[in-house]
């Protein structure tokens, strides 16, 4: 979702910088030393994609990351374009356009990359969930429960529905998680779709409520290898700016509400249990600056995540993106962090 900033009168020409620019300050440090919380640690950030273009394409408005299957990075804009990045240096290798099904774009939020090398791209404005083979080409669209389709189909409002997508370890369970509640449930309680895989197809499958903290929404979430989830909570005050917070998150004990109708008054409802990580604010900046106000210049917009791999002491290495909006007053930012689960 495109959250609102103030640009604070910063020169348009930002905008039209077309060049890769160094990374961040922080690429100096020695990685694992820099606490965010008990478990997580951020080593590095770069702003080496800030404000370029690639093949004329801008490389901003990145809401979604995954490890493609030779290791490259599959960064998602939510303007209709896919990036193939180096996983090393972040320079982008290629690009592709993503249409729907008129050829028109989309509004393109959560991203996987499944075992056959096939994107699956949810959008947040129908919402859907879309296959695309590596090339862009569009393959099929995943059926969407109606009571989370955006009104009046549904209960949903527009730009609040997919964010996250992530395939579950196995490969046989997809989870999208709605950004914001839908109307008839209670502020704050989200819901995670998942659609099982038969065969050549996904059908929609179990459904779990995600309570958020007051006044959060959910721009994205990552399964783990033991079947848990990283969940990322993300607002945005004006004159104060981000807040970012990473959880573990546990749906295996959580009640499947794909046939309640209603969450309010539902007490009887087990939410999916959730663990504070870290909140991002409490990490290190590390000499990063920020062009409007932040709680910690080190924060933007932080919209993407994917986990790269394991670290020597069993570590979770974690990446984050932020999503500039293509706007003067944000930063398109990577972070590198370890979690520890």
């Amino acid at each position: 979702m495109r959250l609102r900033t103030v640009c604070a009168g910063l020169a348009a020409g930002l905008a039209a910088v077309t060049s890769l620019t160094a990374a961040g300050p922080a690429a100096a440090h020695a990685p694992g030393t820099h606490a965010c919380s008990p478990y997580v640690s951020l080593d590095r950030f770069s702003d080496a994609l800030d404000k370029t273009t690639y093949e004329s394409v801008y490389t901003g408005n990145l809401s979604a990351l995954a490890v493609d299957r030779d290791g490259s990075l599959a960064a998602l804009a939510d303007r209709s374009s896919l990036f193939r990045l180096d996983a090393r240096t972040l320079r982008p290798r290629g690009v592709v356009g993503l249409t729907d099904e008129k050829g028109a774009g989309l509004d393109s939020e959560g991203l996987a990359v499944d075992r056959d090398g096939t994107r699956l791209v949810s959008s947040e404005t129908e919402p859907s969930v879309r296959r695309y083979g590596p090339d862009g080409r569009l393959l099929d669209r995943l059926p969407v429960p109606a009571a989370l389709q955006v009104a009046p189909a549904g209960r949903a409002t527009a730009n609040q529905t997919f964010e996250g997508l992530t395939l579950l370890p196995g490969g046989r369970t997809l989870l999208a998680s709605m950004e914001y509640a839908i109307a008839g449930d209670p502020a704050g309680l989200v819901r995670f779709q998942t659609w099982q895989r038969h065969r050549d197809h996904f059908a929609p499958a179990a459904q779990y409520a995600y309570r958020t903290d007051p006044g959060l929404g959910v721009p994205e979430v990552q399964a783990t290898p033991d079947g848990r989830l990283l969940v990322l909570e993300r607002g945005f005050t004006a004159g104060v700016g981000n807040t970012v917070r990473l959880y573990l998150a546990d749906p295996r004990h959580a009640t499947n509400t794909a046939d309640i109708e209603y969450l309010t008054g539902q007490d009887g409802v087990r939410t999916v249990r959730k663990t504070l990580l870290a909140d991002i604010a409490a990490c290190p900046s590390l000499g990063a600056t920020a062009r409007q106000p932040q709680p910690n210049p080190l924060l933007d917009n932080i919209e993407g995540m994917t986990i790269t791999g394991r670290d020597p002491r069993g570590r979770l290495k974690v990446l984050l993106v932020s999503d500039d909006n293509q706007n003067p007053a944000q930063t398109t930012r990577f972070y590198w962090l370890r979690v520890r689960t």
